[in-house]
This record gives C-alpha cells, structure tokens and sequence, in this order.
C-alpha cells in the first residue's frame, strides 16, 4: 500500500517562498508518475505541477501557467521524497497542497483522476 505524507507548508508573506515535501512509501517511487494539486477553500482541486517518469533517470516536469517560473518540482529518489519549491508566493496561491501518485504511466498528467494515491495536504497561507 502507498503512502504519502505531505509537510512544509505554514504562512508566509506575499513574495516569500516555501519548500513543500511528500515522502512516499510502499511503492516503487523512482519510476512513478507524480504530482502537487492544490485546492483553495470553496474551489475545485487544480493541477500544480507533474513529474513524469521517462527512463533511466530522467524525468519531465510538467506546471500549471499560474505557477510556471514560479515553483519547481524535484525529487529525491534515495529518500523517495517528491519537492515542491515555491517562490514568489501570491495572495492568489493559498490553499491546501497534495501530493499524488499513480502507479501507473500516463499521458494525462494534469488530470485528477490520472491519479490513485493522495496524501494528506498541507497549509499554505500567504498573507500581505
């Protein structure tokens, strides 16, 4: 059974940066597809970013446009530990933040149900 643990989230203030970490278990993380979603209160959850398992060691990176150049996802294979740093915090990205992962390959990064494993979530606040 995969597990997920998210932490790193808090309250920061506008242009600030936080790093975010999901550390997964139970599964074989190097080859995996994952992800960050977020969900604002009263929103839909949207995709933040993805990390797509593409050989060897080599992965690519996928963002959504409202945090492109502003967060970047990475991995840590030897801690199995998937990070979300995010920069240039905006009053507009406050949420909670999931880590997701499907055991699966998949073309459809951005979608929600791509997805079978969740964690679960963590705070960020941004205030001005």
């Amino acid at each position: 059974q995969v597990r997920l643990v998210e932490s790193g989230g808090g309250s920061v203030q506008a242009g600030g940066s936080l790093r975010l970490s999901c550390t997964a278990s139970g599964g074989t993380f190097s080859r995996t597809l994952m992800a960050w979603f977020r969900q604002a209160l009263g929103k839909e959850r949207e995709f933040v970013a993805g990390s797509k398992w593409i050989g060897s060691n080599v992965y690519t990176n996928t963002y959504a446009d409202s945090v492109q150049g502003r967060f970047t996802t990475s991995r840590d294979n030897a801690k199995s530990t998937l990070y979300l740093e995010t920069t240039n915090l905006k009053t507009k990205d406050p949420a909670v933040y999931y880590c997701a992962e499907s055991p699966t390959p998949s073309e459809s990064v951005t979608t929600h149900s791509t997805y079978v494993y969740w964690g679960q979530g963590t705070q960020v606040t941004v205030y001005s």
